[in-house]
């Protein structure tokens, strides 16, 4: 007995020895308890009483939290390759390490050029059309529109469209066998009992790797992994080569296969092969997890936004209006010059960020000002603390899209906002993301005002941990018709 209880509190001395404040752990769980008021909540509450940095634990594993500008610039770039470079799908971008994780980069990061999105634009577009169908329905109707259910739809179709290269409608019609499975893969992962086992007994992980146990639902990854294969055979047929098919991620992986990647990191030259069949697969799922929740939640909270502040909405229009006039067609080139655009969606993600927590393992010892950080310390970094922060965004709580102006953006300290992430380890679909939600805000704004409605309850959170308090608003006028 004593040695179980042992193990259950045994790590808990950690920040106490480096001298690091932060919460009573409690034995086996550590600081989790204090998650039920939500992680941002939690968060908030350890910042306002222990400062900058702060250590707690995640069952037995301790994580140091920083929110120092300084050190947060040394550990996401200065010290990122020698130190910092991992995060804690083993074969996704999100979760390799050292040279996987380079090799992927490397063959990834073309997908993400200029020219690749400008290609995928087309199918963006696809969704952005059924996306106003739907809404001009409703509005004729003089509906109300739950926004995140609509957008959520909107996010899903997309994503799943450009990493698997299946044409899904689930705007239209949420029981897609492809949007169902898509759907379960995102809810059970985290209800795993493998999840919860890991997450108490973490020196598991190893075994359970061996062994190909995964959080992620085998009849769901079956599912993908059939998918996959079967579009792929389908893309090698000489009709799809003929008509050269459809630019989109699953198809650029594809294409990585048939070659060598050569790159230079560092100053050395690195020649890196294609992607594998699980790569790709875990590249897929995990474009999936990354970017429905960020394009839903920050069009949803933009849409909530812009209903509650009108004058910002008219302006938005507006400037719209001169780059596309007369409801013009959106193309790569218009969205890109809309300024004030730029601006909203960039204050929106500073008030509701997509991520909670930015992660990285330290992979040495090292001393960071006067902070000693041994080799295997878990790091997080919350960027909500930041971008709430008065002494780095005056009147933080107040929606003011002034702030990343040209003139103003200039003296923004980049690592006090950071809803991507920073350093070389930031997220790869950040302008894919942008794409997405620029596509979908420009057409609405073409075509509709939002309002609130009586049932849009008032928003005096900040947070995305509250989302449901800001879903309902309502497409109440035409824009070039009011």
């Amino acid at each position: 007995m004593f040695s179980f209880y042992r193990y259950g509190v045994w790590p808990y001395g950690v920040f106490r020895k480096l001298g690091i404040p932060g919460p009573m752990p409690l034995p086996f769980i550590g600081t989790t308890f204090w998650l039920h008021y939500g992680r941002t909540n939690f968060d908030i509450a350890c910042f306002k009483k222990y400062g900058k940095i702060w250590g707690i634990y995640d069952g037995r594993q301790p994580i140091l939290a920083i929110t120092d500008p300084e050190l947060i610039k040394i550990i996401l770039v200065k010290e990122s390759y020698s130190t910092f470079l991992n995060r804690g799908l083993n074969t996704s971008i999100v979760t390799a390490e050292d040279e996987q994780w380079k090799r992927i980069r490397t063959v990834l990061s073309p997908t993400f050029t200029s020219g690749k999105l400008k290609e995928m634009l087309p199918i963006i577009q696809n969704y952005v059309k059924n996306l106003s169908v739907l809404l001009q329905k409703k509005a004729d109707r003089d509906e109300l529109v739950d926004v995140k259910e609509i957008l959520g739809a909107y996010s899903m179709d997309v994503i799943t469209s450009t990493s698997f290269g299946i044409n899904t409608d689930s705007i239209n019609n949420p029981k897609d066998p492809f949007v169902q499975q898509v759907k379960k893969l995102m809810t059970s992962s985290l209800l795993s009992p493998l999840f919860i086992l890991s997450y108490v007994a973490p020196w598991l992980k190893p075994l359970l790797e061996k062994m190909n146990l995964s959080i992620f639902s085998n009849e769901s990854m079956e599912f993908f992994a059939r998918s996959i294969t079967k579009l792929k055979e389908k893309r090698h047929s000489e009709i799809f080569l003929l008509f050269q098919g459809r630019v989109d991620f699953l198809q650029l992986m594809m294409d990585s296969q048939n070659s060598l990647t050569s790159h230079e990191m560092n100053g050395v030259n690195h020649t890196y092969k294609g992607l594998t069949d699980s790569e790709i697969l875990s590249q897929a799922i995990i474009f999936i997890f990354a970017g429905y929740e960020t394009v839903s939640s920050a069009l949803s909270y933009l849409m909530y936004e812009l209903a509650i502040q009108p004058d910002i909405q008219q302006k938005l229009q507006e400037e719209i209006e001169e780059v596309l006039p007369n409801k013009a067609p959106i193309t790569y080139e218009a969205l890109m010059q809309i300024e004030y655009l730029d601006m909203v969606l960039s204050e929106t993600l500073r008030m509701h960020p997509g991520i909670s927590r930015l992660q990285r393992v330290c992979k040495n010892t090292i001393e960071l000002n006067g902070i000693t950080i041994p080799k295997g310390m878990a790091i997080v970094i919350p960027p909500v603390i930041l971008h709430f922060n008065p002494e780095y965004w005056p009147e933080p709580e107040r929606f003011r899209p002034e702030r990343f102006s040209k003139e103003v953006k200039e003296q923004i300290n980049p690592y006090t906002y950071l809803p991507f992430g920073a350093g070389p380890r930031n997220c790869i679909g950040m302008r894919f993301a942008f794409l997405t939600m620029k596509a979908a805000v420009v057409s609405l704004m073409q075509h509709f005002t939002f309002q609130p409605c009586k049932e849009t309850q008032n928003s005096n959170h900040l947070f995305p941990v509250f989302f449901e308090e800001c879903s309902d608003v309502v497409p109440a006028t035409d824009v070039t018709n009011p």
